[in-house]
Protein backbone atom coordinates (compact mmCIF):
# COMPACT_ATOMS: atom_id res chain seq x y z
CA UNK A 1 0.00 0.00 0.00
CA UNK A 2 1.56 3.69 -0.94
CA UNK A 3 1.14 6.65 0.72
CA UNK A 4 0.15 9.46 -1.99
CA UNK A 5 0.41 13.40 -0.70
CA UNK A 6 -1.12 16.06 -2.45
CA UNK A 7 0.45 19.35 -0.90
CA UNK A 8 -1.79 22.13 -2.48
CA UNK A 9 -0.14 26.01 -2.36
CA UNK A 10 -3.47 27.91 -3.12
CA UNK A 11 -5.98 29.43 -0.91
CA UNK A 12 -8.67 29.75 -3.51
CA UNK A 13 -10.32 26.68 -2.57
CA UNK A 14 -12.98 26.21 -5.55
CA UNK A 15 -11.50 28.90 -7.47
CA UNK A 16 -8.37 27.59 -7.90
CA UNK A 17 -7.40 26.01 -11.39
CA UNK A 18 -4.37 23.80 -9.83
CA UNK A 19 -6.16 22.64 -7.54
CA UNK A 20 -9.47 21.66 -9.28
CA UNK A 21 -6.88 19.69 -11.31
CA UNK A 22 -5.62 18.11 -8.51
CA UNK A 23 -8.74 17.11 -7.00
CA UNK A 24 -9.34 15.18 -10.48
CA UNK A 25 -6.15 13.57 -9.93
CA UNK A 26 -6.65 12.29 -6.88
CA UNK A 27 -9.96 11.55 -7.02
CA UNK A 28 -9.33 9.17 -10.38
CA UNK A 29 -6.07 7.68 -8.58
CA UNK A 30 -8.48 6.68 -5.85
CA UNK A 31 -10.44 4.57 -8.11
CA UNK A 32 -7.42 3.38 -9.75
CA UNK A 33 -5.91 2.49 -6.82
CA UNK A 34 -8.24 1.36 -4.16
CA UNK A 35 -5.73 -0.04 -1.36
CA UNK A 36 -3.33 3.63 -0.96
CA UNK A 37 -3.85 6.24 0.99
CA UNK A 38 -4.29 9.80 -0.38
CA UNK A 39 -3.89 12.71 2.33
CA UNK A 40 -3.89 16.61 1.50
CA UNK A 41 -1.77 18.95 3.08
CA UNK A 42 -3.14 22.55 2.61
CA UNK A 43 -0.54 24.88 3.08
CA UNK A 44 -2.62 27.73 3.55
CA UNK A 45 -4.00 27.07 6.72
CA UNK A 46 -1.02 23.95 7.90
CA UNK A 47 0.75 24.75 11.04
CA UNK A 48 4.30 25.28 8.81
CA UNK A 49 6.82 25.93 11.36
CA UNK A 50 8.43 29.54 11.12
CA UNK A 51 12.30 29.07 9.75
CA UNK A 52 13.33 31.86 12.53
CA UNK A 53 16.38 32.63 14.29
CA UNK A 54 15.73 29.97 16.54
CA UNK A 55 15.51 27.33 13.69
CA UNK A 56 17.91 28.69 12.05
CA UNK A 57 20.48 28.50 15.01
CA UNK A 58 19.11 24.92 15.85
CA UNK A 59 20.55 24.23 12.28
CA UNK A 60 23.87 25.03 13.00
CA UNK A 61 24.37 23.55 16.04
CA UNK A 62 23.30 20.34 14.92
CA UNK A 63 25.15 20.45 11.69
CA UNK A 64 28.68 21.54 14.14
CA UNK A 65 27.83 18.60 16.90
CA UNK A 66 27.23 21.26 19.42
CA UNK A 67 24.62 21.57 21.66
CA UNK A 68 21.34 23.13 21.05
CA UNK A 69 19.06 25.08 24.03
CA UNK A 70 15.96 23.86 24.40
CA UNK A 71 13.74 26.34 22.81
CA UNK A 72 16.27 25.22 19.69
CA UNK A 73 15.98 21.65 20.13
CA UNK A 74 11.78 22.36 20.18
CA UNK A 75 12.04 24.08 16.73
CA UNK A 76 14.07 21.44 14.96
CA UNK A 77 11.60 19.03 16.77
CA UNK A 78 8.75 20.85 14.43
CA UNK A 79 11.38 20.87 11.21
CA UNK A 80 12.15 17.12 11.59
CA UNK A 81 8.15 16.27 11.87
CA UNK A 82 7.49 17.98 8.74
CA UNK A 83 10.49 15.99 7.06
CA UNK A 84 9.09 12.93 8.60
CA UNK A 85 5.70 13.76 6.89
CA UNK A 86 7.05 14.40 3.75
CA UNK A 87 9.16 11.73 3.40
CA UNK A 88 6.88 9.11 4.59
CA UNK A 89 5.17 9.34 1.22
CA UNK A 90 5.55 7.34 -1.56
CA UNK A 91 3.93 9.95 -4.08
CA UNK A 92 3.31 13.34 -4.81
CA UNK A 93 1.12 15.76 -5.81
CA UNK A 94 2.02 19.12 -5.82
CA UNK A 95 -0.55 21.94 -6.90
CA UNK A 96 0.27 25.74 -7.09
CA UNK A 97 -0.45 28.70 -8.85
CA UNK A 98 1.77 31.29 -9.96
CA UNK A 99 2.38 34.52 -7.63
CA UNK A 100 4.55 37.21 -9.05
CA UNK A 101 6.53 34.80 -11.95
CA UNK A 102 7.05 32.33 -9.00
CA UNK A 103 5.34 30.36 -5.94
CA UNK A 104 3.01 31.22 -3.24
CA UNK A 105 5.16 32.78 0.11
CA UNK A 106 3.44 29.45 2.14
CA UNK A 107 5.04 26.58 -0.74
CA UNK A 108 8.43 28.73 -0.50
CA UNK A 109 8.19 27.87 3.33
CA UNK A 110 7.37 25.08 3.24
CA UNK A 111 10.38 24.13 0.90
CA UNK A 112 12.72 26.21 3.15
CA UNK A 113 11.94 24.18 5.97
CA UNK A 114 12.14 20.13 4.19
CA UNK A 115 15.13 21.17 2.31
CA UNK A 116 18.15 20.10 5.14
CA UNK A 117 21.24 18.41 4.71
CA UNK A 118 21.64 14.93 6.52
CA UNK A 119 17.32 14.59 6.53
CA UNK A 120 16.56 15.46 2.61
CA UNK A 121 20.13 15.71 1.02
CA UNK A 122 24.00 15.75 1.73
CA UNK A 123 26.75 16.72 0.54
CA UNK A 124 30.53 15.51 0.23
CA UNK A 125 33.45 17.13 -1.75
CA UNK A 126 33.59 14.05 -3.55
CA UNK A 127 30.49 13.75 -4.67
CA UNK A 128 28.63 16.84 -4.41
CA UNK A 129 25.02 17.10 -3.61
CA UNK A 130 23.06 13.70 -3.30
CA UNK A 131 19.42 14.03 -2.93
CA UNK A 132 17.83 11.65 -0.21
CA UNK A 133 14.31 11.45 -0.91
CA UNK A 134 14.35 8.47 -3.27
CA UNK A 135 12.49 5.51 -4.83
CA UNK A 136 9.82 8.18 -5.31
CA UNK A 137 7.58 10.04 -7.82
CA UNK A 138 5.64 13.00 -8.35
CA UNK A 139 3.30 15.68 -10.59
CA UNK A 140 2.67 19.09 -10.74
CA UNK A 141 0.58 20.68 -11.34
CA UNK A 142 0.68 24.41 -12.17
CA UNK A 143 -1.45 27.48 -13.08
CA UNK A 144 -0.54 30.41 -14.43
CA UNK A 145 -2.84 33.68 -15.70
CA UNK A 146 -0.28 34.38 -18.71
CA UNK A 147 1.42 32.13 -20.90
CA UNK A 148 5.12 31.30 -20.36
CA UNK A 149 5.74 28.11 -22.38
CA UNK A 150 9.56 27.90 -23.50
CA UNK A 151 10.13 30.08 -27.05
CA UNK A 152 7.50 32.70 -25.59
CA UNK A 153 8.75 36.47 -24.82
CA UNK A 154 7.85 35.99 -21.09
CA UNK A 155 8.95 32.51 -20.77
CA UNK A 156 12.18 34.11 -18.89
CA UNK A 157 9.65 35.00 -16.08
CA UNK A 158 8.99 31.70 -15.14
CA UNK A 159 10.19 30.86 -11.85
CA UNK A 160 7.87 28.57 -10.53
CA UNK A 161 8.00 25.06 -12.59
CA UNK A 162 11.99 25.56 -13.48
CA UNK A 163 12.34 26.01 -9.54
CA UNK A 164 9.55 23.26 -8.46
CA UNK A 165 11.21 20.78 -10.71
CA UNK A 166 14.87 21.50 -9.80
CA UNK A 167 13.93 21.52 -5.91
CA UNK A 168 12.44 18.26 -6.59
CA UNK A 169 15.33 17.01 -8.19
CA UNK A 170 17.66 18.60 -5.85
CA UNK A 171 15.97 15.86 -2.56
CA UNK A 172 16.31 12.81 -4.85
CA UNK A 173 12.81 12.82 -6.67
CA UNK A 174 13.51 12.49 -10.37
CA UNK A 175 10.46 11.09 -11.66
CA UNK A 176 8.78 14.25 -12.27
CA UNK A 177 5.76 15.03 -14.63
CA UNK A 178 4.58 18.55 -14.68
CA UNK A 179 1.19 19.68 -15.96
CA UNK A 180 0.59 23.12 -16.27
CA UNK A 181 -2.38 25.31 -16.78
CA UNK A 182 -2.42 28.25 -19.39
CA UNK A 183 -3.44 30.97 -19.92
CA UNK A 184 -5.98 31.03 -16.67
CA UNK A 185 -6.89 35.22 -16.99
CA UNK A 186 -4.84 36.09 -20.36
CA UNK A 187 -6.82 34.18 -23.32
CA UNK A 188 -10.22 35.67 -20.86
CA UNK A 189 -12.74 32.90 -19.84
CA UNK A 190 -13.49 31.17 -22.46
CA UNK A 191 -10.29 29.80 -22.86
CA UNK A 192 -9.31 29.43 -19.28
CA UNK A 193 -12.42 27.07 -19.54
CA UNK A 194 -10.98 25.17 -22.18
CA UNK A 195 -7.88 25.12 -20.63
CA UNK A 196 -8.78 23.82 -17.48
CA UNK A 197 -10.95 20.87 -18.94
CA UNK A 198 -8.59 19.69 -21.11
CA UNK A 199 -5.97 19.75 -17.90
CA UNK A 200 -9.06 17.79 -16.10
CA UNK A 201 -8.62 15.27 -18.15
CA UNK A 202 -4.98 14.86 -18.55
CA UNK A 203 -4.48 14.74 -14.96
CA UNK A 204 -7.70 11.97 -14.37
CA UNK A 205 -5.65 10.58 -17.55
CA UNK A 206 -2.10 10.75 -15.80
CA UNK A 207 -3.64 9.40 -12.31
CA UNK A 208 -4.20 5.64 -13.68
CA UNK A 209 -0.79 4.51 -13.93
CA UNK A 210 0.83 6.78 -11.25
Amino acid sequence: MARLLHISASPRVERSYSLRAAEAFVEAYREAHPGDTADRLDLSTADIPAFDATAVAAKYRILHGEDAAPAEREAWKAVEAVIADFTSADKFVISSPMWNFGVPYRLKQYIDVLVQPGLTFSYSPEEGYTGLVTGKRAVVILARGGTYAPETPTASLDFQKPYLELILGFVGITQVETLVIEPTLQGGPEEAKKKLDEALAAAREKAKDF
